[in-house]
């Protein structure tokens, strides 16, 4: 699914599944985009639940399905405003987040940091942004917590007002756009391409 090149677009292409023992993940990648015009400094890997995609299904333990979703402020165990700023206990609550909105009957759809005690994959439906990984690594929480940040604080700069109140909130002209469907592994050599 292509980025429309307007507003601020966060592109995750799923390159595939990751597996070691009985663990298992979706692998991609992550780009901004504001107007069309790559932010290269935003850039990345993220890692959610295995597929297929599934929105109908309430709580179901799958990634969402590809598409387009609108984004907004989160406030609950995760905020996107008011978390954590403790640098010395991984995963103190709350952690940095950001919500998908229009995902269909699921609900509390977040990007936020891979976390303690679930390093390989923190994520019931969510999306975990992370450094390149092979498929045994687990997620690093304070390389994970810098990226959600650095997309916090992006989208405070392009759209400050949806910053200005501890509600929930839509963030104006801001998405997370999501390609693919794939089911098949990821070779570790193209898992940190």
């Amino acid at each position: 699914m292509p980025i429309t090149g307007n507003g601020w677009e966060l592109q995750i292409k799923r390159l595939g599944i990751q597996q070691s023992e009985s663990a298992s993940r979706t692998y991609g990648t992550y780009q901004l985009y504001q107007q069309g015009q790559l932010v290269a400094s935003l850039a990345g890997f993220i890692c959610e639940c295995v597929g297929p995609g599934e929105n109908s299904v309430a709580g179901s333990s799958q990634r969402i399905e590809q598409g387009r979703y609108p984004l907004a402020t989160q406030f609950g165990r995760y905020r996107t405003i008011g978390y954590s700023n403790n640098t010395t206990i991984a995963g103190d609550p709350p952690m940095p987040a950001l919500a998908l909105e229009a995902t269909g009957n699921r609900i509390g759809i977040l990007i936020h940091p891979g976390h303690p005690p679930s390093l390989y994959l923190s994520s019931i439906g969510c999306l975990n942004p992370t450094g390149p990984l092979q498929s045994s690594d687990k997620m690093n929480f304070w390389d994970s917590r810098t990226r959600v940040i650095a997309l916090i604080d992006s989208l405070k700069v392009f759209a400050p007002a949806a910053f200005e109140q501890n509600t929930d909130t839509r963030i104006p002209n801001a998405w997370a756009v999501i390609d693919g469907e794939p089911m098949g592994r990821v070779p570790d050599g193209e898992a940190v391409a």
